[in-house]
């Protein structure tokens, strides 16, 4: 399949991640907060973290992950599909703010307007930056080191998209109060470009920590659980 066929799908597939889970925050959150009477940022994280299950790249950390795991060609088409994911993000914030601008009162002032990640005082539970540089690293690590497993040529086929959804709806119970969850660069960037501000100004982070943690799993995974290294071990057991 040609490389503009995969990046059009990874903009469509990470369009679909974003405005499915920062709509969720955006707009279920309003709406239950109205018909609950107990303000207009609370939603159960639950409702969150099942609506982001994902079995494509969909993520600049996931590609830089796969590509230091040598499991993806770097190049025209890593830098494919990173283009393809952030125009898909923003795309994808763009569309959630128009909708959610319609309705009476909306304004994209408070901490974490359209979704959007933050530290500090954009911490949904006011952690430090330290804080939310550690959790996006550490979750980011763990995310690519179970893609990387699940899609191993040696693990069972067809079951890599539940393992990765689990872990990824894992991951959001986690982190929404440090962080609002990113793990995924192209996410956070297209909420932080339409909000602008502080949040614009922070959002180096979730490209930072996302994939430092994928470079690390990438590293980790190859070294020590690649094809070819457990068949060394198994070859020096023998010997």
């Amino acid at each position: 399949m040609s490389l503009m066929t995969r990046c059009i799908a990874e903009f469509f597939g990470t369009f679909w991640l974003v405005f499915g889970g920062c709509g969720s925050a955006v707009l279920a959150a309003a709406y239950t907060a109205d018909a609950a009477k107990i303000g207009e940022t609370t939603l159960f994280p639950l409702g969150i973290g099942l609506g982001h299950i994902s079995g494509a790249h969909l993520n600049p950390a996931v590609s830089f992950g796969l590509f230091v795991a040598k499991r993806f060609r770097g190049g025209a088409d890593l830098l494919g599909y990173i283009v393809a994911q952030v125009l898909g993000g923003i795309a994808a914030a763009g569309l959630l703010y128009l909708i959610a601008s319609g309705k009476p009162g909306f304004t994209l002032s408070g901490s974490n307007p359209l979704a959007t990640n933050g530290f500090g005082a954009h911490s949904p539970g006011g952690y430090s930056l330290l804080a939310c540089l550690v959790i996006e690293v550490v979750l980011t690590f763990f995310f690519l080191m179970i893609i990387l497993g699940a899609t191993d040529v040696r693990a069972p086929q067809g079951i890599a998209p539940i393992g990765i959804g689990f872990a990824l709806t894992l991951i959001h119970l986690i982190s929404i109060p440090v962080t609002n969850t990113s793990v995924n660069p192209a996410r956070s960037l297209g909420p932080a470009l339409i909000v602008g501000g502080e949040l614009l100004g922070q959002v180096w982070l979730f490209w930072v920590a996302p994939i430092l943690g994928a470079v690390i799993a990438g590293v980790v995974y190859s070294a020590l659980f690649s094809e070819t290294t457990v068949a060394e071990e198994r070859a020096r057991e023998i010997i």
